[in-house]
This record gives structure tokens, sequence and C-alpha cells, in this order.
């Protein structure tokens, strides 16, 4: 399976597209997905871009996603990176997660595991070096791998990721088929397109729009496990639903405690929250509220449902966790927009109860 053609068709693939892309433009106003929509997570989905970073085109996509409150991971070529690494520092104060795809693009299983090494460990370097960290996921070049080429990935601590759904955006796919693609994707699949094709660009306000009209959020993928889950690396079985029993606050005398762990870029942030039952009994059915700062907006969220999106929040426990036992923890999070403020939530209250 290809996974990325060479030069000459991607010359002829930009010029097709670039009409396209202006009409994606005018698309994005209409068809963002509203912050209601995408707060509720039941299931998350991993998008993925190949080939980068590329000069005139990876700053539209990166300002493309974070403006539909998407994150993904970006497979990038050594060659790449080394040419513009200010794009790789801007994929990575995007919130983006960066990925490993060889120094050149070569068919790896053709090469001697020292080439391999090359290929890989160059690429490693050259990534850790402007980012700070090493990347912990590889793919290979047109998904063509081999116990060889595994063993080198191992010796690296990278995981192996290929894909669920090709995108075909490498070989001209239009707008809507690219949509269509994406629409395909059930929790935990991973979906394969690239960092330079104007139509992929285009295509991002109604891939957000089809992801929240299903409940479905994109998120990081697992070096464990190798699917999509949530920013934090939890994955809740998107089968159940939150139970329907009565609540119970926390008995007289006890409480809870709620800690926010941020982490923010430029425009965005996300926040793992942990809330601990202090109490001597089990709190059945929970309900979260607090207050976002000011500027604020949730875009997604994960292991609860997050309503409104700004403001007076109250986070509902998503089913599964519905049950916080007596000393036990629960962790959920969100992802939000903001507009200068990054400071954690306050007032929270655990069904109706204030927390320390």
């Amino acid at each position: 399976m290809v996974s990325t053609p060479r030069p000459a068709r991607r010359i002829l693939a930009i010029a097709a597209a670039v009409a396209a892309a202006a009409a994606g433009a005018v698309a994005a106003v209409t068809l963002v997905a509203t912050p209601s929509q995408a707060a509720t997570c039941n299931g998350y989905v991993g998008l993925t871009f190949d080939d980068g970073p590329t000069a005139g085109n990876t700053q539209n996509l990166l300002n493309a996603l974070t403006s539909n409150g998407l994150r993904a991971t970006f497979f990038d070529e050594g060659k790449n990176v080394q040419a513009n690494p200010s794009l790789v520092q801007a994929t990575k104060n995007a919130g983006m997660w960066i990925a490993n795809h060889s120094w050149d693009h070569p068919h790896m299983t053709q090469l001697s595991t020292a080439q391999m090494a090359t290929q890989i460990g160059n690429t490693q370097s050259a990534i850790q070096q402007i980012t700070g960290a090493a990347p912990k996921l590889f793919r290979p070049p047109y998904g063509e791998t081999s116990s060889a080429l595994k063993s080198v990935e191992a010796q690296y601590g990278l995981t192996e990721i290929i894909w669920d759904v090709d995108s075909q955006d490498w070989n001209n796919a239009s707008v809507a088929s690219i949509v269509a693609a994406n629409a395909r994707l059930t929790n935990g699949q991973i979906i394969l397109m690239h960092d330079w094709p104007a139509n992929t660009v285009a295509a991002i306000p109604q891939i957000a729009a089809g992801l929240a009209s299903r409940n479905l959020c994109a998120g990081m993928i697992s070096p464990t496990t190798g699917r999509a889950v949530a920013p934090d690396g939890t994955q809740p079985p998107a089968s159940q639903s939150p139970s329907a029993q009565p609540s119970t606050p926390p008995p007289t005398g006890g409480g809870c405690r709620v800690t926010s762990q941020i982490s923010a870029w430029n425009t965005g942030l996300t926040n793992n929250l942990t809330i601990t039952n202090t109490s001597g009994s089990a709190v059945t059915n929970w309900r979260l509220t607090f207050t976002l700062p000011g500027g604020q907006t949730i875009t997604s969220g994960w292991n609860a449902t997050y309503s409104p999106a700004s403001g007076a929040v109250t986070a509902t426990n998503a089913g599964y966790n519905s049950i916080i036992a007596a000393g036990g923890s629960v962790g959920i999070g969100y992802q939000a927009n903001h507009t200068g403020n990054t400071g954690a939530p306050t007032g929270f209250a655990l069904n109706g109860v204030a927390c320390s």
C-alpha cells in the first residue's frame, strides 16, 4: 500500500488542489464544530499527517487544526525536520504530537539493518534536538514492514504505527473524498493523511464537524497499544453510557479533592483533572461543577461529558466511571481554547459539596 507519492506526483497534486483549497476556506466559516458538539467524547480517533514539515503548507495545516479544536500526530521525515526546524517547533507549540517517518522515505524493507538504523536514528536525533523529546512512534514509508525493521524500531523504543483508513490525499483525492474517508473512522482507529496536500487543509473544518456529530474526538496514539486514545493516554469503553441511577452526594463529614494538570500552548490547553473522594463512603453517579477562567472554551473532553463549554461547567460521569470508591480517585480531562488566560478552573464541587 502506498503512503506517499514521489515529488513529481506531489507537485501535480498541489497544483490541482489550489482551487479546492480556496473553496474549502469559505466552508471553514460555517462547518466548524461548535464547542457544545465537540465536548462529548464517546471515542477517540487518530488523525495522522505524513511527510512534513512542508514549507508553505504545514503552518496552514496547523492553523486549520487548532482553529477547529483538533490535535493530530505528525509523522515527520528527518530531512524535512532538518530543513524546517521552525515548523517542527510550531507543530509542538500547537499541541501536536511528533513522530518518526524515516529520514528520506525509502523502501525500508530493501535496506540493510545498518541502513534502517541510520534512517531511524538520525530522524530521532533531529526531532529530539528541536523538541527536547525523542519520538515514541514510527511509521514505515509505504506501510512496508518486516521483522528486521521491527527489531530496529525496538532498539529505539519505537512503536510501529500503520493505519486503518487511507484518505488517498496523496493520490489527488478531493476534499469531499478526504472528508468521507474520515467519516469511516471508528473508536480507536487511525487515518493516513499527509502534510502537503492543499485539499487536506481545506477538508479540516468538515472533518472536525463530522467527528463532533458522531461524538468522536481527535486523540493521541498510544505507544503501548498503537491505537487512538484520549490525550491523557486512557481509552474509555465506547459502548457504555452514563448510569441512570440516582446520584449520591459525598457523605456528611466527608469531602473531595480536585487537582489540575495543565499543558498549554499559544491558543489552547489540555487539563487533566483528578477527582479524589476523601470521604468514607462511595460517591455514585457523580457530577463535578467548576468555573472556567474567562476566555477558555472547552472543545473536547475525555472520561466525562461537559456542559456548557464555558463559564460554569458541569462534568458528568461517563457511566463506566460513575462510582468513586471511598478514598478512590477518577481521572477526567478536557481540551480548551483560550485567549491568554491558561489558569485552572475554580469552585470545584462534587454533587453539590465543595472540594478542596
